[in-house]
């Protein structure tokens, strides 16, 4: 628990202090948005890039964890469609549900596995964020325009032009054709990775909207215990059934116990969903998960 403990608090810490300068307006109001920006298309995809570009694509394990991932996100996916059948939720208060328990907020999640797994670690969760961002996308963008209706052009748009997405294919390619990173180029893209998760943690603190608690606590309530709670415990059943070995096991766990990603209060904007819904839950989730990623890990590790 201590070694959890240490590797956590200070994500946790950072969180709290984008929220505070924000707060407080420092450096001012323009910089969030550019800081945002800077990180979503240059240093989180160099951070991703680099990671998949040197990544170990021989692993015997890997079969066994994208079937994980596939199977626990659409576990979680074919309840969720059901449950709308039954409540016959609209597609704005749908989409919003659905990001708020199949999303993840990776910023948090890649500064954790750094901090508990290393190198070693980060490279298997390039490997899963492969698989899950486009795959999360897609689901996301459907609930948001059910009703509707979306083309199959309007549903791989926003996921062929995601940065993170063309970042990962992009470092997978260098790996499978055995370029490498030469000529210093590994030295320019850890110095850009190295800024990225501190940076995105301090905007994840800058993003929180803790007016936008104020109602909707029942819907609040169950959301954060299905995605901090039940998502995780799917994702621990899946890895026993199939075996995994205990990293690859553990990180597809903290995947799934991770709060909802900021970035899903635009696509919900965006898209004509319920922002006020999804700006509680993001909130939410991203307060609570201090405590129940601490618990979470700690069970899973014991």
């Amino acid at each position: 628990m201590t070694t959890l403990l240490y590797a956590l608090w200070p994500l946790f810490a950072l969180i709290v202090g984008g929220f505070l300068l924000r707060r407080w307006d420092f450096p001012g109001e323009a910089f969030w948005p550019a800081a945002e920006r800077l990180n979503y298309f240059i240093l989180f995809p160099a951070l991703l890039f680099s990671s998949l570009a040197t990544a170990p694509l021989d692993n015997p394990a890997l079969p066994r964890l994208a079937l994980a991932v596939f199977l626990g996100l659409g576990i979680g996916w074919s309840a969720l469609l059901l449950t709308r059948r039954l409540l016959g939720w609209p597609a704005a208060r749908f989409g919003a549900v659905t990001q708020g328990i199949l999303r993840f907020n990776t910023y948090l999640g890649l500064a954790a596995i750094g901090s508990l797994y290393g190198k070693e670690g980060l490279a298997i969760a390039a490997l899963m964020l492969a698989l899950m961002v486009p795959t999360v996308n897609l689901m996301s963008v459907w609930a948001l325009t059910a009703e509707r209706g979306v083309s199959l052009h309007g549903l791989l748009l926003p996921v062929a032009k995601n940065p993170l997405i063309l970042a990962c294919l992009a470092g997978a390619l260098v790996n499978l054709a055995g370029f490498g990173l030469p000529g210093g180029t590994d030295r320019l893209l850890n110095l850009l990775a190295v800024a990225s998760l501190p940076l995105g943690l301090l905007c994840v603190g800058a993003a929180l909207r803790p007016q936008e608690l104020a109602g909707e606590v029942p819907a609040l309530a169950w959301n954060c215990a299905l995605r901090l709670l039940a998502m995780p415990a799917l994702a621990f059943a899946v890895t026993q059934v199939l075996g995994l070995p205990a990293m690859e096991s553990n990180i597809l766990v903290l995947f799934f116990a991770l709060p909802t990603a900021p970035t899903a209060y635009v696509l919900t904007r965006q898209l004509g969903g319920d922002s006020h819904l999804m700006a509680g839950i993001i909130t939410l989730q991203t307060l609570l998960a201090a405590a129940s990623l601490l618990l979470v890990m700690r069970v899973v590790s014991s």
